[in-house]
C-alpha cells in the first residue's frame, strides 16, 4: 500500500501552465538555499531551455512542489565528460539530470527521491546514463544523491565568469 506522501504527491511532465509556479517556487528556494547559485535574468527560459529530453514537476496536495529536468550534456557540463572517460564510451551515451528543487514548505516529503527516480527512468528508457554536477556547498542535494545511491565521479573547480570560481560535485547514477 502506498505511503500518505505517495497519496498526495505525484511527479508529472511539466506543462507550459506550470512555468510560472515553477518560477516562484524557485525564488523560494533561492532566497532560502542559494540555488541557483546565480539567479538567472528570465528564470522561465532557464527552465525551459531547447535541449531538454524531459521536464517534470512534483504536485503535493495540488500544488507544484518540485522540479526536475533531464537534458543531453553541454558547454560546462564536466559529469558526462567523467563518466564517459571513467567507462571507455562517448559522454554523448549520458544524460545530465538538473534544475532540481524542492519548495521548503514541501520538504521531507520524498519528493525529491520521486523527482529524481523519474528523471532516472526516462535517461535509462532512452538508452542514456545519468550523471549531474553540482555545487559542492549544496550539501544537502549531495546528501540525497548519495542516498539514492550516486557514485562521486570527482569534484573540480570549476570558472562560471571571470570573477567566480566554484567547487562542483560531479555525480553517475
Amino acid at each position: 500500500m502506498p505511503g500518505v506522501d505517495e497519496m498526495r504527491s505525484r511527479v508529472r511532465p511539466r506543462t507550459d501552465d506550470d512555468v510560472r509556479a515553477c518560477v516562484r517556487v524557485l525564488a523560494e528556494v533561492h532566497r532560502r538555499d542559494g540555488y541557483p547559485v546565480n539567479w538567472p535574468a528570465r528564470p522561465g527560459e532557464w527552465l525551459t531551455r531547447a535541449s531538454a529530453l524531459g521536464d517534470w514537476v512534483a504536485d503535493l496536495d495540488g500544488r507544484v512542489a518540485g522540479h526536475v529536468g533531464l537534458t543531453r550534456g553541454g558547454e560546462g557540463d564536466l559529469a558526462p565528460v567523467l563518466w564517459g572517460e571513467r567507462n571507455g564510451t562517448s559522454a554523448e551515451r549520458a544524460a545530465v539530470v538538473g534544475r532540481l528543487f524542492v519548495a521548503p514548505w514541501a520538504r521531507r516529503h520524498g519528493i525529491g527521491a520521486l523527482l529524481m527516480g523519474r528523471a532516472v527512468e526516462e535517461a535509462r528508457h532512452r538508452g542514456l546514463h545519468p550523471v549531474l554536477d553540482v555545487v559542492a556547498s549544496d550539501t544537502a542535494a549531495a546528501a540525497l544523491y548519495e542516498r539514492l545511491g550516486w557514485t562521486r565521479l570527482a569534484t573540480v573547480e570549476q570558472r562560471w565568469s571571470a570573477s567566480q570560481v566554484v567547487t562542483v560535485h560531479c555525480y553517475s547514477a
